[in-house]
């Protein structure tokens, strides 16, 4: 009888060593603190961490009597007790599940526990495995709190058990059920349609918003009727927001949104709101530097050009004229309501300086005022009403170049002018001293040959410029004795011709040239120096000889010089 114990008491022990390193089947006894005490059929009871029977996240409700399967990892303890593990059991029961889920490529529940350095650490039945930073979602998120802690679909991209290593994806998942979505979406959708969708990037063009599966544009100028500088003025990332397909390109599925389109649309009949001709108080909205914005109403701006601003202050920025949040009265001076612009003045609500110079001023008058500055061109002088006017170098002196004639003067200088323009539509005051003295060489000057640049063509003279810097005109009549030869398009720009000087008109400051007058002249000297109609020798006769002697002389005059060469 003790021989057949002994013996039982050895096979028992034998097949309890065997049981280590094995998963058994184990009845939970019962929960004391944060240990379940399981009973696996040993000689002693097995204490196991109560978090080792569940997933993060997972409730806590263990209770006598359920049964687990359970890792014997050792028979006894230094307490004497059978040391068990349920987490180990879960590993290797995962991995075997987990091994068939990546067969047939099915969807997993993982928690994410932690953060590690590229990814996330993730636990799928008991099992850990490595979430990359890439693959957490469709694009990178800033604060992955909301999804710890929280079973979460993914799918295994990789196992490798002898290393322990399980690589799996959540963003895969995403794209699965992104492109069902995009599928539908574009089914649907079509220009006019209304959606839902959350900002996803903000750029200084406008916002990209997510549909559920497609992204679209909202430009900036579609978020609102008023001026908006950036879109993150009234949006920021993660916003839901209402939008409308503006246009849709099937081919190259590309979405252009609109929200302000939500609104009525402030522009409608603003040809009748806002007549040309009316003047309107507004407020400075936004200063550019070709001119100041000014909203007339919400949603409504017009712009006043930098050149009607001020009707003496030229070639100053709009900033120095106006500030942001100025009360201005402007007149409006056009609508375009395609375009969507209104053009506004504010010199125009101002008396206009030039009209009033103009009513106290006339041609001829002479008028004292100071030299403002003094250019290449002219000399500009201060006037009444804060105007400038100019003196063209060709209305300093008679007898003196206008280079020359510059050096006598200075800024600062005052001096006496004579008005000789007032041209109020193109804002300029012609001034001139000369003027005011008597010109007695234009007198001697008539009837002599001068040499002159073509600098205009008309189709009834061309306009020269003498040597003197004087301006003159040559008509139509004036050009040849032949009248098939009186065509002003045998010239052209910047072309030097020999003319007559004919006559000066003072009021006008120009010169008058005859090229006719002057080819008479000349075959009037040949003519005397040649013979006479009478001698019976005509003028081509004539000419050929003239054109013989002057051959002749240039052919004397080489002769000449390489004579005193050799010498």
């Amino acid at each position: 009888m003790s021989e057949n114990f002994s013996e039982l008491l050895d096979k028992s022990l034998t097949n309890f060593k065997k049981k280590e390193g094995q998963i058994v089947s184990g009845t939970v006894l019962f929960v004391q603190n944060d240990n379940v005490v399981v009973d696996v059929g040993l000689k002693s009871e097995g204490r196991i961490p109560i978090r080792e029977f569940f997933s993060p996240g997972e409730e806590n409700n263990i209770k006598p009597g359920d049964k687990f399967d359970v890792l014997v990892e050792k028979l006894e303890n230094k307490e004497g007790e059978a040391l068990l593990s349920r987490e180990k059991a879960r590993r290797e029961e995962s991995w075997t599940n987990l091994e068939k889920s990546l067969e047939k490529k099915e969807q997993v529940q993982g928690v994410i526990t932690g953060r590690v350095k590229g990814g996330f650490t993730v636990d799928i039945q008991g099992a850990v495995a490595f979430l990359p930073g890439s693959q957490v979602d469709l694009r990178p998120i800033s604060d992955i709190s909301p999804l710890l802690n929280k079973p979460q679909p993914m799918v295994i991209l990789k196992m490798d058990k002898i290393r322990g290593n399980i690589v799996v994806s959540r963003r895969a998942i995403l794209e699965e059920s992104r492109e069902a979505d995009r599928s539908k979406l574009l089914s649907d959708i079509k220009e006019g349609t209304k959606l839902n969708g959350i900002v996803k990037n903000i750029t200084d063009y406008g916002v990209f918003v997510d549909l559920g599966g497609l992204d679209g544009l909202l430009h900036v100028t579609d978020i609102s009727w008023e001026r908006v500088n950036h879109p993150s003025e009234l949006l920021k990332i993660g916003d839901k927001i209402d939008v409308v397909v503006i246009k849709y390109d099937p081919e190259n599925k590309r979405v252009s949104l609109g929200m302000k389109q939500f609104s009525e649309d402030p522009w409608k009949d603003i040809d009748t709101k806002y007549p040309v001709g009316e003047k309107i108080s507004a407020i400075i909205s936004n200063i550019a530097d070709y001119g100041a914005f000014v909203e007339l109403k919400k949603g409504i701006e017009g712009l006043i050009h930098v050149s009607e601003m001020s009707w003496t202050k030229k070639n100053m920025h709009p900033n120095s004229l106006v500030n942001i949040g100025d009360k201005v009265t402007v007149k409006i001076l056009e609508v375009e309501k395609e375009k969507r612009r209104i053009s506004l003045g504010l010199k125009q609500c101002q008396e206009n300086p030039w009209e009033e110079f103009e009513k106290n001023y006339k041609i001829d008058q002479i008028i004292k005022g100071n030299i403002k500055n003094i250019t290449e061109f002219g000399i500009f002088i201060q006037l009444p009403y804060n105007l400038d006017g100019m003196v063209h170098l060709s209305d300093i002196s008679w007898d003196e170049t206008g280079a020359e004639a510059l050096k006598d003067f200075k800024k600062d200088q005052s001096l006496e002018v004579k008005i000789l323009d007032i041209d109020v539509n193109k804002e300029r005051i012609g001034l001139g001293i000369k003027q005011l003295t008597k010109n007695t060489k234009t007198n001697k000057e008539i009837g002599k040959i001068v040499t002159c640049v073509v600098k205009k063509i008309g189709s009834t003279q061309i306009n020269v410029l003498l040597e003197s810097g004087l301006e003159g005109i040559v008509k139509k009549s004036n050009i040849a004795k032949m009248k098939e030869d009186q065509r002003t398009d045998r010239f052209a720009i910047d072309e030097k011709l020999d003319a007559k000087i004919i006559n000066f008109d003072k009021k006008k400051n120009l010169y008058e040239l005859s090229i006719k007058e002057l080819e008479i002249q000349e075959e009037k000297q040949a003519l005397e120096q040649y013979g006479s109609s009478s001698s019976g020798a005509s003028l081509g006769d004539i000419l050929g000889a003239e054109l013989e002697d002057k051959v002749k002389g240039m052919k004397k005059d080489s002769a000449k010089v390489k004579n005193e060469g050799k010498e």
